[in-house]
């Protein structure tokens, strides 16, 4: 799947910022910023890797800064940047 650099979030406190860039390598590039990653990092990576997994994104570098965001915060982020990287309509599709 081509993809090109997106954004979503804001950097508000309860929030992420979810960036994705094309890759040259194969897989997910997970970095993560946040001051809860030590209690959480694994948890937020594997939101955002399910979310873009399921949404046929398999080859990304992503970065996420994260605010103290929910799993559903998260999710949707995740999704806003993957739309707007692929140019593909996940609620018609």
């Amino acid at each position: 799947m081509e993809l090109k650099q997106a954004t979503a979030g804001t950097m508000e406190s309860g929030d992420i910022m979810i960036q994705i860039a094309p890759a040259d390598h194969e897989g997910l590039d997970i970095q993560l910023q946040s001051s809860v990653a030590f209690q959480f990092g694994d948890q937020i990576r594997e939101v955002i890797r399910e979310t873009l997994t399921g949404l046929g994104i398999t080859k990304a570098d992503v970065h996420a800064t994260d605010k103290g965001a929910l799993d559903c915060t998260i999710r949707a982020r995740t999704t806003a940047a993957a739309v707007r990287a692929t140019g593909k309509d996940v609620w018609k599709d």
